[in-house]
């Protein structure tokens, strides 16, 4: 090798030398960001251009060819993750990389309560901040078929739980999660059910559960509310629970319950019609749903409400008229005999 192509390599090399230890200082020295924290959004099908991009609008000072450069060396170039993140004042290209490569993204909730409507769900899932509200303007209809869901309403099909998500997820995504969530839920307990019930499917099942659910919220007192109801089934005694009964009357309730609402039939009115209503009334929880299935044996045929969130449970029309004279001087309550 002649001396100048020998120093031609030498210059080469310490170049790259030069090059690699600017390459490595770079990498492993902390970002700077314009804001403590900095959140950013990365868009499904994004390439790792399009991504440092983002990243550098978002308030990072951060070159796209650095990092491009950087996830080549490293061939992780075409394994980013779409979804939102968070980084702060320590975060190294290097560090910033791995949570690109990893996933490793900031995550919202959405809290569904036991004994909301499906109404009140939406409600929920279109004032989400953290939520792309892809499912706004769809019809009731229209979800349940994106569901693969047969019934014709959504009631009581949600599973009310916390669910995690990444930012600016599909809200679309979150209800199937939760659809899924209920289905599953629903079929377990109903595998494990009691023999002898009269529910002639699981979502008999589920309405009967919604009910138990609006009745009370007290643990003790679920699967004996749920015996006194599989009782009057199985005696063909009507139901005569008044939070059917408000469902059915929707917008119309303004909290207080009539004589003259519980004489209006609607295909929800267990005081005029015999039988479960046509639909669940609400999310019924995992709890009212193992009542549902799992009632307690009893011969009660009648409860009242004794006004600190517990029930008077009665066997006879004679024991209950004194329990409502004792308990609800004043008018008609949840589980009364009209």
């Amino acid at each position: 090798m002649s001396k100048f192509l020998l120093r031609l390599f030498l210059a080469a090399t310490l170049a790259l030398t030069v090059l690699l230890i600017l390459a490595a200082w770079w990498a492993y020295s902390p970002l700077s960001l314009r804001q403590p924290t900095v959140e950013f959004t990365i868009a499904p099908g994004s390439s790792l251009r399009a991504a440092a991009r983002e990243i550098a609008g978002a308030g990072i000072d951060l070159p796209a060819w650095r990092l491009v450069a950087l996830g080549k060396a490293l061939q992780v170039d075409s394994a980013i993750k779409a979804g939102s993140y968070q980084l702060q004042d320590s975060v190294t290209p290097l560090e910033l990389l791995r949570k690109l490569t990893r996933g490793d993204v900031t995550q919202a909730e959405l809290t569904l309560i036991e004994g909301w409507t499906f109404r009140q769900v939406r409600q929920r899932l279109d004032s989400h901040p953290d939520l792309r509200h892809d499912t706004l303007g769809l019809s009731e209809t229209e979800i349940l078929r994106r569901l693969g869901a047969s019934e014709t309403r959504a009631e009581g099909l949600i599973f009310p739980d916390t669910y995690l998500f990444a930012k600016q997820s599909s809200d679309f995504d979150v209800l199937a999660r939760a659809y899924r969530a209920g289905q599953q839920r629903l079929m377990s307990e109903w595998r494990s059910r009691q023999s002898n019930l009269p529910y002639g499917a699981p979502y008999q099942a589920l309405i009967m559960a919604s009910i138990v659910e609006k009745e009370t919220g007290r643990e003790e007192d679920r699967a004996q509310i749920a015996g006194v109801f599989v009782n009057r089934l199985r005696q063909k005694m009507r139901l005569q629970t008044d939070p059917t009964v408000i469902y059915g009357l929707g917008e119309q309730f303004d909290g207080n319950l009539r004589q003259r609402d519980l004489l209006t039939d609607t295909p929800y009115n267990t005081y005029s019609r015999a039988g479960l209503p046509p639909t669940p009334i609400a999310m019924p929880g995992l709890a009212s749903l193992r009542a549902a299935l799992h009632p307690a044996t009893t011969d009660a045929l009648y409860f009242v409400a004794r006004g600190d969130g517990s029930s008077q449970f009665s066997r006879t029309l004679e024991e209950h008229n004194r329990a409502v004279a004792r308990y609800q001087r004043g008018g008609k309550q949840r589980g009364d005999q009209p």
